[in-house]
């Protein structure tokens, strides 16, 4: 797919996330064709912005029929660069890493975790869902062996950055960040910050704001 242009804004994208995450769901329940009308109801944004984030990608969609939704799953999919397997590691297997490693979730929407890695000697050589805690000394040593591509860090903050060096060290050219900490990497690796406080924040400033109101 060529894409039309090379600058698309990261809210595109999170929507994006979210029109499959949708499409999927109906899909299960047997609908066969949607309208942006009614794609756009479902994700909560209006039908033309819908229409001018699929406009990046491509065109899609038929007048007077709206879209095929197995097609636009598939569409959106190879756009996001989702259509194929990403291997994934996790750095850090405590209370959140376990979570993340029992996540069936993960491996439906195609990112297999191939790798544990801890550097708490207690820790290493015990079996999570399946997999061997290795550690995080070795990460560059196994990279190569078993394929990661992504690495997933849910350490404690202060741990954070020797964990993004192991895999910047590794060849690891995308790191999700679960850590409370900033993390400094290459220009050509790309970091995504996720922290629940940033949500509790905007759901508390929003609550606050309609009880003020009423």
């Amino acid at each position: 797919m060529t894409l039309k242009s090379q600058h698309i804004p990261r809210a595109t994208i999170q929507r994006m996330a979210v029109y499959i995450q949708v499409l999927e769901s109906l899909q299960r329940d047997g609908k066969d064709v949607i309208s942006s009308e009614l794609l756009a109801k479902t994700c909560s944004v209006n039908p033309s912005q819908i229409r001018k984030d699929l406009a990046y990608f491509g065109e899609f969609g038929v007048r007077g029929v709206g879209y095929y939704v197995q097609d636009l799953i598939s569409s959106i999919k190879q756009a996001l660069g989702v259509d194929r397997v990403w291997k994934t590691a996790v750095v850090g297997i405590g209370n959140l890493g376990r979570a993340l490693l029992n996540h069936r979730e993960f491996k439906l929407r195609g990112f297999h975790i191939v790798g544990a890695f801890d550097c708490d000697p207690f820790k290493i050589g015990e079996i999570v869902s399946g997999l061997e805690v290795i550690c995080s000394r070795r990460l560059k040593e196994k990279a190569d062996e078993i394929g990661i591509e992504i690495g997933i860090i849910t350490t404690p903050p202060e741990r954070a950055q020797r964990a993004t060096n192991y895999l910047v060290d590794a060849g690891v050219k995308g790191i999700i960040n679960f850590a409370p900490a900033r993390i400094n990497v290459p220009d050509d690796v790309t970091v995504e910050y996720v922290d629940f406080f940033h949500h509790l924040y905007a759901v508390a400033f929003n609550v606050t704001l309609n009880i003020e109101s009423e």
